[in-house]
């Protein structure tokens, strides 16, 4: 009788796990919908690598910009240029970017698992210490659309400069089903 009720407990639990956890299809894009968030078709890589890779579940992209809308990146040093609110702002862009480019590697944003790591780097000023406030630009938008799901690993790093002078990069790791 107790193997019964210790399997019956595990079987509620792992049932419970995947009701949570679980995105009904098209849920998340309905979500970004919602959200007045439009995902776009990336450009290319303009240099020797790719924007992400699959090993297994995981997928490692690399690090992506705050590309707006109209294509232009937001540029410039946080604590000198840009505010701590500009510096989220471009940290959500960024997040919208990776997942333009996860949504072009799987093809369904609803196959995501959960968001594991992110290295978010910020271009600052050296007296500048909020970077990661400026990152939860990214990880608050992460909770937003993916609930638990999107709680992550995290990094946030200040560097003397970026590309092309972008705000922020930030890389990402993600499990798929």
């Amino acid at each position: 009788m107790r193997t019964l009720t210790m399997l019956f407990a595990v079987a509620l639990a792992i049932l419970v796990n995947s009701v949570t956890f679980a995105n009904p299809p098209g849920d998340i894009e309905q979500k970004l919908e919602e959200m007045g968030v439009t995902l776009y078709e990336m450009p290319a890589p303009t240099a020797n690598y790719v924007r992400a890779v699959r090993s297994g579940n995981l997928i490692f992209l690399a690090g992506h910009g705050p590309m707006k809308p109209d294509g232009k990146n937001v540029t410039g040093k946080l604590g000198k240029d840009l505010s701590v609110e500009e510096g989220k702002e471009a940290a959500r862009y960024t997040a919208i970017a990776l997942l333009s480019s996860l949504k072009e590697e799987i093809g369904d944003l609803d196959q995501i698992s959960r968001i594991v790591k992110v290295h978010g780097m910020v271009n600052s000023t050296p007296d500048f210490t909020d970077h990661s406030q400026v990152i939860n630009g990214f990880s608050d938008f992460m909770v937003e659309v993916f609930g638990e799901s999107g709680k992550h690993a995290r990094a946030a790093v200040g560097m003397g400069s970026l590309p092309g002078n972008i705000a922020v990069e930030i890389e990402m790791v993600v499990e798929v089903k």
